[in-house]
């Protein structure tokens, strides 16, 4: 083969290999790390994870998903986990695109590979009662600021 083959197949090569760039670094799923007071309590999601706190699961990242926590004598309480594009997805999407990566472009698109979970971790801090209640955005926010133990 002459040079100018060997620089075709190295660029395809190269072009293939870079494609889907965020579902190679970031990875298709994510851990979500759970938080709870009362730590017996138990957590229960959408995506049919099921733990006591605290714990982690791993879940697609382009999924949205229902956390519940419930303990004897607590309220239960609800949290939506949503997904938002991330700045590392973002980034990892500007460089196929720089590069010219469109498949990978259309790879990171439809693997959830741009995307994170908010809240993450999800921090549950349950109340003495009955019934069931689910948090607002502002609760949510304010429960993230409040200090995360660390692993």
């Amino acid at each position: 083969m002459e040079l100018k083959t060997y620089l075709v197949v190295g660029v395809v090569a190269s072009s293939v290999l870079l494609a889907g760039c965020g579902t190679v670094v970031r990875g298709t799923t994510e851990d979500i790390k759970i938080y709870v007071e009362p730590e017996h309590a138990k957590i229960t999601s959408t995506t049919a994870h099921s733990c006591v706190g605290p714990c982690v699961i791993n879940v697609p990242r382009k999924k949205e998903f229902t956390l519940t926590a419930s303990a004897p004598g607590y309220q239960t309480q609800v949290i939506d986990v949503e997904t938002r594009v991330s700045g590392k997805g973002a980034a990892g999407m500007a460089g196929n695109v720089l590069l010219g990566g469109v498949i990978g472009v259309g790879v990171d698109a439809a693997t959830g590979a741009t995307l994170d979970h908010y809240p993450n971790p999800v921090n549950f801090i349950l109340k003495r009662g009955k019934g069931s209640r689910k948090l607002t955005p502002a609760e949510i926010k304010l429960m993230n600021k409040a200090k995360t133990p660390t692993s």
